[in-house]
């Protein structure tokens, strides 16, 4: 993780494969859209991140994420080795490493970053050339649904979760393009166009 985001940003001037960037609220799909997307075009780089946050059961270090300590991460920011990093649901820290995306772009494979808002917001200012797209749910009621279905929080966190939501819901005009996940064969194939292997 040695090349900073001015670097990426300069290597623009190489030959880049499609980088997308891919965000939506919490419960509307991401993990399943882009699991299904990565299953079906094994082509697709996806980004692995770099979290303070705890694994979840089944996570696999540098799979799912790059699971680091709070001084690991704060060095990472000091080193300027992060494309961008924000706190997300104000509690844990999440990254993209440079020199990943470096060297994924250059290397002629399409790029998928899955980001939350202020991460989209950093890489639209250091990579303004990707595609920004925002996957929305296709009612506000089918998001509740599908966030409290699943289990995995307490009412609280869903409660806090969902004002979070509001908030990315409200930025929509800030991406390029929106995609509803309303079914999950359509939404991967528009996403597999955008990419260029579908």
């Amino acid at each position: 993780m040695k090349d900073s985001a001015k670097d990426v940003a300069e290597s623009e001037t190489v030959k880049q494969s499609p980088i997308l960037v891919l965000a939506g609220p919490t419960a509307v799909g991401k993990g399943t859209v882009i699991r299904q997307l990565c299953r079906q075009y094994p082509q697709v780089a996806l980004s692995v991140s770099v979290t303070t946050r705890p694994p979840r059961p089944g996570e696999v270090e540098g799979v799912d994420y790059f699971f680091v300590s709070d001084v690991e991460f704060d060095r990472l920011i000091a080193t300027d080795a992060l494309l961008e990093w924000a706190v997300v649901h104000g509690k844990y820290r999440y990254g993209t490493p440079a020199a990943w995306v470096k060297e994924a772009s250059t290397s002629g494979t399409p790029v998928l970053l899955e980001l939350d808002l202020d991460g989209v917001r950093q890489v639209r200012r250091t990579l303004p050339e990707a595609l920004f797209v925002f996957l929305a749910p296709p009612s506000w009621e089918e998001l509740r649904q599908r966030l409290v279905g699943r289990g995995t929080e307490d009412a609280e966190e869903q409660e806090r979760r969902l004002r979070t939501a509001r908030i990315e819901l409200d930025s929509v005009g800030e991406f390029d393009l929106i995609v509803t996940n309303d079914n999950l064969e359509d939404t991967v194939g528009e996403l597999a166009h955008l990419l260029g292997v579908g």
